[in-house]
């Protein structure tokens, strides 16, 4: 099974990284990349790659392919590598907003993956929601629920507009959680703490809770009820948050990003 990634970025590597250490193939994966400093660097800090710079020397050998270039440069990417691919390769799309069918008819292929990753796949603690056109396989599934899943964890949604809801909710969610994380930090400077120990607390309490919550079967209300106590200081902030709608302006706020992303899909 070869694997060639297009796109030398972060997305592309943080992938690319992931398959190889998780050493879910044989072969060497390839990467197309352009630019002769790109390559050299890349050369250079990733031998474990095979890099290329032609896509006449790499594209028609991939088993499958996976695009981990910006949106707005899809269309050049696919009329370059388009003279190269083979009927049956299956190709993964990371770019948001670039609909299954465009994919399809920009390269003449039925096997297309489209996939939405997020920021924390660079740690493998990614989530990555994926879905695949009809003539995808359920064992080329499998093999890509793999290779997604190297990053963090992978599941498999029902169809493309699932991948824009998810867009809003994972894709775009580690954003709401860092702006969530830097009103704590902002207040905790705010108190007199310095900036490491800003970080501590904020980190450490974001960190415990996520845990708690995932080795238990409670709810998220039942461990605020727990965290609470009548007339305490918990409540006094939750009571706050609720005055200003906090809650509702997070699900209006996650809303946004999903119609945003049809709206990108659409364009």
């Amino acid at each position: 099974m070869k694997l060639l990634v297009i796109g030398g970025g972060n997305m592309g590597l943080t992938y690319a990284k992931g398959i190889h250490n998780a050493q879910l193939l044989s072969d060497a994966i390839m990467v197309l990349e352009k630019g002769t400093e790109n390559i050299d660097r890349l050369k250079k800090a990733e031998p474990q790659f095979n890099v290329f710079e032609n896509p006449e020397d790499c594209v028609a050998t991939a088993d499958i392919i996976m695009v981990a270039v910006k949106p707005f440069h899809c269309a050049d990417v696919f009329k370059i590598i388009k003279p190269f691919v083979r009927k049956n390769q299956v190709i993964i799309s990371v770019m948001a907003g670039v609909k299954i069918s465009t994919i399809q008819t920009a390269l003449g292929l039925d096997k297309i993956i489209r996939s939405m990753p997020n920021l924390p796949a660079m740690i493998n603690k990614g989530m990555t929601t994926f879905t695949g056109s009809d003539q995808v396989s359920e064992e080329e599934i499998a093999i890509v629920k793999g290779l997604l899943g190297s990053t963090g964890k992978a599941i498999q949604v029902k169809s493309e507009e699932d991948i824009d809801k998810s867009t809003g909710l994972s894709g775009s969610g580690s954003a709401y959680i860092f702006y969530f994380m830097e009103a704590m930090m902002e207040s905790a400077k705010e108190m007199g703490f310095s900036d490491v120990d800003a970080k501590t607390i904020t980190c450490q309490t974001f960190d415990g809770a996520v845990d708690l919550f995932n080795q238990k079967n409670d709810s998220t209300s039942e461990w605020i009820d727990r965290v609470c106590s009548k007339g305490g200081t918990t409540i006094a902030a939750i009571n706050t948050f609720e005055d200003n709608k906090v809650k509702s302006n997070i699900k209006k706020g996650i809303f946004a990003a999903y119609h945003r992303a049809i709206e990108l899909g659409n364009s």
